[in-house]
């Protein structure tokens, strides 16, 4: 008797439990009826971290906001070998009259300029090591992802930009040979 009184209490409760959703009476009536997906957005990037006054980041972001600006020869207080170098060879070139070495739009990787696509895109990464940094900038043109290096070093406590790596185009601006 006490057997037969255990079961009814136990199958009880499992149909107690199966009314109320629970996993056990999945088998018994079946699988539970969809839950309604919550409403939701599509996630929102991350905000962009404050660029600090004097940082590397500092130094790359007016690169993104005036295309070739890097060829403006009064940036080249921001440059230093061997960069700097290479930057000096193709104003040289310029000034000659024998044409142009580099293309005025490097730090958009010479993909077409869309400002409110880099703009919308634009996100930068920076790794300070000592007096050594790296500022990794990707953004996306016409579905095309973009990402460079840019290397500096720090030079009289302000950070000068040594390199410029096209990670995406496979080319640094020190490799340039502007004779």
């Amino acid at each position: 008797m006490l057997r037969r009184l255990a079961f009814a209490l136990a199958g009880a409760s499992m149909l107690a439990a199966g009314l109320n959703g629970g996993a056990c009476a999945q088998g018994l009536f079946g699988s539970p009826p969809p839950a309604a997906a919550p409403e939701t957005k599509p996630a929102e990037p991350a905000p962009a971290a404050p660029v600090l006054p004097g940082s590397p980041t500092a130094v790359v972001k007016p690169f993104y906001e005036h295309l070739g600006l890097e060829l403006d020869p009064a940036q080249r207080k921001n440059f230093i070998d061997p960069a700097k170098s290479v930057l000096d060879k193709s104003d040289a070139l310029r000034a000659s009259g024998q044409g142009e070495c580099l293309d005025p739009n490097m730090a958009f990787d010479n993909a077409d300029y869309d400002k409110l696509a880099i703009d919308k895109s634009l996100r930068t990464i920076e790794a300070v090591n000592g007096g050594e940094a790296k500022v990794v900038v990707a953004f996306v043109v016409e579905g095309h992802q973009h990402r460079l290096e840019w290397k500096l070093r720090k030079v009289g406590g302000a950070w000068k930009i040594a390199d410029l790596l096209s990670v995406t185009g496979e080319w640094a601006l020190s490799q340039y040979q502007c004779e």
